[in-house]
C-alpha cells in the first residue's frame, strides 16, 4: 500500500488536467478540458478527515473547436457569464490509499449535487529541483441532466445529438502549500 504524506497541498495546474468526454451523434466521443482551475488537497493524519476543494473557471473549456466552445459557454450550456465557476467540495474519503474513493458536491451550473470519484493515487516523488510532489487520477461519470444542461437536438437516425451521460477525468499534480510562493 502506498502512503500519502500528509500535508496541505496546491493543485499545479501546468501539471494537471480536468478533463471531459460525451458522446456525439452516438457513434463517437468528443474530449474537452479545462485550462483554468485551482485546488487545494489536506491529505490528514487520519487519512479519513483527508479532503479537497476545487474550483473550476467554465469559461476555459477548450475542445479543439472554437465553435463548439463558444456553444457550451452560452446558456443552451452553462451560461459561462452568469455561471463563471464550478466547484468541488469533498464531504468524505471511503478507503484507503492507493485506491479509495472522495465523496464531495459538485456544482455545475448553479446546481449542487453529490458525487463520488473514484481516485487512484499514482504516488509522491522529489523532482530533480528538491521539491516534493504527490499525483492522483480521478473518474467520476454525471448525468448532465441533473445539473439541468439539457440542450440537445434529435437526430434523423433516431437518438439525440449529445449524451446525457458524461465522463470527468482528473490527472492531479500538487505540491506542498508552502512551496507556492
Amino acid at each position: 500500500m502506498s502512503t500519502i504524506p500528509a500535508g496541505t497541498y496546491t493543485i499545479e495546474p501546468s501539471h494537471s488536467e480536468v478533463g471531459f468526454t460525451v458522446r456525439h451523434a452516438g457513434i463517437s466521443k468528443v474530449r474537452g478540458q479545462f485550462t483554468d482551475f485551482a485546488g487545494e488537497l489536506v491529505i490528514a493524519e487520519d487519512f479519513a478527515q483527508s479532503s479537497a476543494n476545487v474550483t473550476i473557471q467554465s469559461a476555459s473549456v477548450d475542445t479543439k473547436d472554437a465553435n463548439r466552445d463558444g456553444h457550451l459557454r452560452s446558456a443552451d450550456f452553462w451560461d459561462a457569464e452568469n455561471n463563471p465557476e464550478w466547484t468541488f467540495v469533498s464531504t468524505s474519503v471511503d478507503g484507503d490509499a492507493p485506491e479509495f474513493t472522495l465523496n464531495g458536491d459538485l456544482t455545475l451550473n448553479g446546481v449542487t449535487k453529490p458525487v463520488a470519484l473514484a481516485v487512484e493515487f499514482n504516488g509522491a516523488a522529489t523532482d530533480p529541483f528538491g521539491q516534493a510532489r504527490i499525483g492522483f487520477s480521478a473518474t467520476t461519470t454525471i448525468s448532465r441532466k441533473e445539473f439541468d444542461l439539457t440542450w440537445n437536438a434529435a437526430l434523423e437516425t433516431g437518438g439525440v445529438l449529445v449524451s446525457d451521460k458524461v465522463t470527468i477525468t482528473i490527472e492531479v499534480e500538487a505540491v506542498p502549500r508552502a512551496a507556492q510562493a
